[in-house]
C-alpha cells in the first residue's frame, strides 16, 4: 500500500485519531500537510515525529471550522505542496449533553464542527481534484455514534449520521472523476480526548468489556485510512468502513 509520491492533508493531524491517520499515511510515504488548530500545542510536534521517523510532513494552522479558515488552509496547503492527492476529513467538535440540557447555541456549534466544516473541507478540496483531473482519494472520519443512538450526546450522534449520508452523496457525485469517497466509522478510540474525559483507569477498564479486549488506537484508525487511501481501494467507494473491534455488537 505504497503511496509515494502523494500528498496527503490530514485536518485535526495535531493528536489523536488525526495524528494516527498522518503518521500512518507518512509512514507508507505520502507527503503530509498536516493541519490542526490556530495555536494548537500539538501540530508541531507530530510533525516533527514524522520527520524524525524519515517521513516528510508540513504544518499548516488553520480553524476548519469556518468557511474562511478552511479556505485558508487549503491556499496554504497548495502553496506548500503544489496539489493534494488525498484527504482526510477529521473534523470534530463534541459534548456530552443530552436533550434536556444541551443549549441551541453548543448544539449548533457540534453541527458546524462536525458536518459543516467536514463539508466546507471536501468541497474545497473536491474542486481542486476535479480541476486536476487526476482523480484523487477522500476519507471522513465518522464515529458508530452515527449508528448507535448513545444518550446525551444527540447533538455528536446527529452530526456523524449526516456527516456518513453526506460522504456517501459525495461520493456518488466524484464517481466520474475517479475520486473516491469513503467513511471510517471508529469505536471506542484511545486518545487524549479521551483520556482527559475518562482518565487512563477507566479507559483500561472498559476496553477488557469489550470484544476485542481492548479500545482501539489511533493507528488502528490510520491503518484503515492508510488502505482506503491506496491503490489497492481503487474499486471501492462510497463504503463505510467499521473498526471497532466490534463494539457495535458488543450486546449482541
Amino acid at each position: 500500500m505504497s503511496l509515494a509520491g502523494k500528498t496527503a492533508l490530514v485536518t485535526g493531524g495535531g493528536r489523536g485519531i488525526g495524528k494516527g491517520c498522518a503518521l500512518e499515511l507518512a509512514e507508507r510515504g505520502a507527503r503530509v500537510v498536516v493541519n490542526d488548530r490556530p495555536g494548537s500545542p500539538d501540530l508541531a510536534a507530530t510533525v516533527a515525529e514524522i520527520k524524525a521517523a524519515g517521513g516528510d510532513a508540513l504544518a499548516v494552522e488553520a480553524d476548519v471550522f469556518s468557511r474562511s479558515g478552511c479556505e485558508s488552509l487549503l491556499r496554504r496547503a497548495l502553496d506548500k505542496a503544489g496539489a493534494i492527492d488525498i484527504l482526510v476529513s477529521n473534523p470534530a467538535f463534541s459534548n456530552r449533553l443530552g436533550l434536556l440540557d444541551v443549549e441551541p447555541d453548543v448544539f449548533e456549534r457540534v453541527i458546524q464542527g462536525t458536518l459543516i466544516s467536514g463539508f466546507y473541507v471536501s468541497q474545497l478540496v473536491a474542486r481542486h481534484m476535479v480541476e486536476r483531473g487526476q482523480g484523487g482519494k477522500m476519507v471522513f472520519i465518522s464515529s458508530i455514534h452515527a449508528e448507535m443512538p448513545y444518550q446525551n450526546a444527540i447533538a455528536y450522534n446527529a452530526a456523524k449520521a449526516g456527516l456518513n449520508h453526506m460522504a456517501k452523496s459525495i461520493a456518488r457525485e466524484l464517481v466520474p472523476q475517479k475520486i473516491n469517497v469513503n467513511i471510517i466509522e471508529p469505536g471506542w478510540i484511545d486518545t487524549p480526548g479521551e483520556q482527559e474525559a475518562f482518565g487512563t483507569e477507566v479507559l483500561e477498564e472498559q476496553g477488557k468489556a469489550l470484544p476485542w479486549g481492548r479500545l482501539g488506537s489511533p493507528a488502528d484508525i490510520g491503518k484503515a485510512a492508510a488502505f482506503l487511501v491506496s491503490e489497492d481501494a481503487d474499486y471501492i467507494t462510497g463504503t463505510i468502513l467499521r473498526v471497532d473491534g466490534g463494539y457495535l455488537h458488543k450486546d449482541a
